[in-house]
């Protein structure tokens, strides 16, 4: 056979062997077909559909059921679920069923989206996983088993923690800062294995990949003047495909004169790759963003490629294949090498060059981030008030298959939005558009499953006679979604000051507070102290009191009083402290300096200490014109300089009561302003003394408005402390674990650099004290100085890039946000016990539902509390209403059949337990925890039976058996954490620290 043109080239250049020296190849190359279809950035997920997606399906099912050589790996669910429920034909089911048994077509990842690692809460990754796992399983009975989490912006050490209790063999990431993956490369370590929990043994350790410089996608091909490499399909185009069949940017075809550069392109690129990883088998991603509309096209011409490439396998030793990530991964496995390992340490922020840290999007679309994780609460509230309702009573007038109908409506609205372009805030602006009605919508179906569920057990439908009450009143259900005891203070708008409020029983309720609203001056906000067991309720009835409580023996509300400190302009030096006016509770004394109308210095009784706290409102300017230097967009943050004060004056009230004292500082951005730019509101609450009140005693409630800002802004709240911090920040992966933060001095962008995501908490703290800060949505978050953090809580911006103009992807935010926060400070050993508990009461907050009183309200109905031990969090309670069985062979037997689906099995109940302490972090809490199911969930009627399953459900436990990978550490469990993993027996199960333990609970049928 004659050597063709480019082979010989190739050897001139050293980049093969000599002609005929082999017999076995050298570098197996695994080509993998893949399309990277984003759920929302530029496009909506209808555009989308309506573009590319549903031929992409189309396509590729055809092409690969002409030839047996071709494979391709499938990625987002949302897209491929709409195309099977919508657009496939029986016949094209029938082929794709066909293909995934061929292992020709693999569902990699298998979750709703390729989920963002920076700013999403792990509750809602384990969701969007387990969405898209029951799906699969459903339909095909296949699990998911290798990762494809090639675009998000950074890599937390959650995600692969996750993947592993899911049952998955390897994990891929791509995006980690631009100097390590160098580094990385040049040392043959882009392949390890992570143990992404330093508290879970390392069965819950993963193989892990980083792909390389080139990522999921091609080196531009210069020497052929193409733009992209190997995409014969071209360029997608909106809002359909053109008449003519040709896209923009379709690339020359594969022909005797073309067929030398492709090969010799294709060869030189495995030969580089080749030498940054260990084994002689070579990962070839072979697609990028919206390809393989047209896959027959793309096949055909690289089907030559490969062809070419393989003849002269006994001379340039490369042999080229299609490939799925299943058939890479077990190449690499069987080599049996021994791997690096890597802790738990992330891979945030990420930089993809010196003025390129993304860490903008911790921040942007503040708003949004703010109604997926509201969104979320309410889903988890909704899913155990329904399992409830359907366990424990007949179902009078509300169909159950609607209520399911509702939460999977909001199941898949919080799902989509954790795509790494949906919550993040790097998308389009009608694409944010799209994921807000999605979510709202969502919503509103679960808050009318809610309704419904309080209907159904009015007294009206339960045969019970109602309390009678005079109408203009309200009637007020509360749920308290935790499965522990929440004592809190609920707040209620009302339009009248003297009300009167009397418990299910009739009972006065004595503890309640009335006093001016802070957003509507016509209003008023009732506070109210509950106590509610573990998902439970409570109900009040709250009307208009009458003129004389003391005939009618009514407790007299309290109206709070309201201290007035005017305008106070900035100061720029001098003394300070000089006037402070305490603000107390049973934990804490907050003094505020009437000078500057500042906060001045916090004292928290557990240790008897003083810490200086200031907070204050600054920006970081931006700079708007590409030309003229790095800019800050959706993804990045280039500060043009230090942050600077965002006001001049601030007014200050301070409204106190028996139950709740309340701080409002608003802040003027001139002095003139007649509104105010930015707010805190502070809150400080009294509760009963004891375990009762502790999480209410040891916080400081606050909440900000920011906005509308000025261009080209980004703001911050920055908290200044006297704490000796060293400039050490901590901050959490995703609400799951904390990672430690040192400040890091780099030549560039140093400040962009040492921001970091909190999704849920993050802390300074020196060897006396730590401030914890508790947060209900993902910000950024620094600590520029010592003794100082700053959370990022909005930003504006706009510039004149081209590309971004085009796409409308930009930032010109002019909304106003209201995050909160929740301030703990104390001793470590204080704070600590109680954060992650504190850090759930903030995000799960009881569920106040309220409605005009028509005369009558509700009496009691019987409520079994559902209560857990401290340290373990009922992460989910569901009734998922899936249709196949938990006996694998039983449900593949099933599938094979063609069997009609059975209906939702709703005595199935998904139950999630998670462990909230890391090994040592308590000396009690840190403990294992063995608890009976049947026990704890009594109250909900009677368990049957048991199964430990995997993460997202679709393994039984006892039949799991992942890959393991030798390993260069022979220690495998970290902490104290070698306690033995059995397999539960019975009802009763041990719950070790960070430990996930998914369960199916079956419940007899009434």
């Amino acid at each position: 056979m004659e050597p063709r043109g480019w082979l010989p080239l190739l050897l001139q250049l050293g980049l093969m062997w000599p002609l005929g020296a082999l017999s076995e190849p050298r570098l197996r190359v695994f080509v993998v077909p893949h399309s990277h279809m984003d759920v929302g950035w530029l496009h909506t997920v209808q555009e989308s559909m309506q573009a590319y997606v549903t031929n992409v399906y189309n396509s590729v099912v055809e092409a690969l059921t002409l030839e047996k050589k071709r494979k391709f790996i499938a990625v987002e669910q949302e897209y491929f679920r709409l195309w099977w429920d919508g657009v496939a034909s029986d016949g094209q089911k029938g082929q794709v069923r066909q293909l995934v048994a061929e292992g020709r077509l693999e569902f990699v990842l298998g979750g709703q989206v390729m989920h963002d690692e920076a700013v999403t809460h792990f509750d809602d990754q384990i969701l969007q996983l387990t969405e898209g796992h029951s799906f699969l399983y459903e339909t095909f009975g296949v699990r998911p088993q290798f990762s494809w989490q090639v675009d998000p912006f950074g890599a937390s050490s959650t995600t692969p923690t996750l993947l592993a209790l899911a049952g998955f063999n390897a994990h891929i990431i791509s995006r980690i800062d631009y100097n390590l993956k160098e580094a990385m490369q040049d040392n043959q370590q882009l392949q390890f294995v992570w143990r992404g929990s330093r508290s879970l043994s390392a069965q819950q350790e993963i193989f892990t990949h980083v792909l390389d410089q080139f990522g999921y996608w091609l080196v531009p091909n210069t020497r052929l003047s193409l733009s992209e490499g190997f995409y014969w399909d071209g360029d997608p185009v909106f809002p359909g495909p053109p008449t003519d069949g040709l896209y923009p940017s379709m690339e020359i075809p594969v022909t005797e004169d073309t067929i030398p550069s492709f090969s010799s392109l294709l060869v030189n690129n495995v030969l580089a790759r080749a030498t940054w990883f260990r084994t002689p088998h070579v990962l070839w991603p072979w697609g990028c963003d919206r390809q393989f509309f047209n896959a027959s096209l793309q096949f055909t011409n690289m089907d030559r490629v490969m062809e070419e490439v393989n003849k002269f396998t006994y001379q340039h030793g490369i042999s080229v294949q299609y490939a799925t990530l299943g058939n890479y991964f077990q190449a690499v496995h069987t080599h049996q090498l021994s791997w690096k390992v890597r802790d738990h340490q992330d891979f945030l922020p990420y930089s993809s060059e010196i003025f390129h840290a993304w860490t903008g999007f911790y921040a942007s679309r503040s708003g949004l981030k703010g109604l997926a994780r509201r969104a979320s609460a309410l889903l988890y509230a909704g899913e155990s008030m329904f399992t409830r309702y359907v366990l424990l009573a007949p179902h009078r007038f509300l169909d159950p298959a609607w209520g399911l109908q509702q939460l999977q409506q909001l199941r898949w609205a919080v799902s989509e939005v954790q795509h790494h372009d949906a919550i993040t805030g790097t998308h389009a602006v009608k694409v944010g558009d799209m994921f807000v009605e999605h979510l709202s919508t969502g919503m509103q179906g679960v808050h009318k499953l809610m309704a419904s569920i309080i209907q159904d057990r009015s007294p009206a439908n339960s045969g019970t006679l109602p309390m009678q009450t005079e109408p203009g009143g309200h009637f007020a259900v509360v749920y308290n979604p935790l499965a522990w005891t929440v004592t809190t203070i609920i707040t209620l708008t009302v339009g009248f000051p003297n009300v009167s409020i009397t418990d299910e029983s009739g009972r006065t309720v004595p503890a309640f507070q009335v006093q001016s609203s802070k957003e509507m001056p016509s209003a008023y906000d009732l506070h109210v102290l509950t106590t509610i067991p573990g998902l439970s309720y409570q109900h009040y009835s709250i009307r208009p009191s009458r003129s004389s409580q003391e005939a009618t023996g009514e407790t007299a509300p309290f109206v709070a009083s309201t201290q007035h400190f005017g305008h106070r302009l900035r100061r720029r030096g001098g003394q300070v402290g000089c006037h402070l006016v305490p603000v107390e509770n049973d934990c804490y004394t907050v003094f505020l300096d009437t000078d500057t109308n500042l906060m001045h210095s916090i004292w928290e009784r557990w240790s008897n200490r003083t810490v200086r706290v200031t907070q204050s409102f600054m920006e970081y300017h931006v700079k708007s014109d590409v030309n003229h230097g790095p800019i800050s967009d959706n993804y990045v943050f280039t500060p043009s300089g230090k942050a600077e004060p965002a006001w001049e004056a601030v007014r200050m009230e301070i409204v106190e009561g028996p139950l709740v004292t309340e701080i409002r500082q608003y802040f003027y951005r001139e002095v003139s302003d007649s509104e105010p730019t930015f707010a805190i509101y502070s809150r400080l609450a009294r509760g009963p003394q004891g375990s009762d009140g502790e999480l209410l005693c040891h916080r400081i409630e606050q909440e900000y408005r920011a906005g509308p800002l000025e261009l080209n802004r980004e703001a911050i709240l920055r908290t200044s402390t006297d704490l000796n911090t060293g400039r050490v920040l901590h901050s959490d992966n995703n609400g799951f674990q904390m990672q430690r933060r040192p400040y890091r001095q780099n030549m560039w962008n140093t400040i962009a650099r040492n921001y970091y995501p909190m999704v849920q908490s993050a802390f300074i703290e020196d060897l006396p004290s730590r401030l914890v800060l508790l947060s209900e949505q993902a910000h950024g978050v620094s600590s520029q100085g010592n003794g100082q953090v700053e959370v990022m809580l909005h930003r504006r911006l706009w510039n004149n890039d081209k590309w971004a103009l085009d796409n409308d992807l930009t930032l010109n935010d002019s909304s106003v946000v209201h995050p909160v926060l929740w301030l703990l400070l104390g001793p470590k050993t204080l704070t600590s016990g109680l954060s992650q508990r504190s850090g759930l009461a903030l995000q799960h907050r009881p569920v106040v539902m309220l409605r005009e009183m028509n005369g009558e309200v509700g009496g009691p109905f019987s409520s079994p509390a559902v209560t857990l031990p401290s340290s373990v969090h009922l992460q989910i309670l569901s009734i998922p209403g899936w249709k196949y069985s938990s006996n694998h062979t039983q449900h593949l037997r099933t599938l094979q059949k063609g069997e009609h689906k059975p209906k939702a099995d709703l005595r199935r109940v998904l139950l999630r337990l998670q462990h909230l302490y890391e090994v040592d972090q308590d000396p009690v809490l840190s403990q294992p925890v063995t608890v009976n199911l049947r026990s704890v969930l009594g109250g909900l009627g009677s368990v049957v039976s048991v199964e430990e399953r995997s993460l997202t459900g679709t393994w039984d436990m006892r039949m799991m058996s992942r890959w393991t990978w030798s390993t260069r550490d022979p220690h495998r469990h970290r902490g104290n954490s070698s306690w033995p993993l059995p397999l539960p027996r019975g009802p009763t199960v041990t719950i070790y620290p960070k430990e996930i333990q998914t369960f199916f609970i079956h419940f007899q049928e009434q």
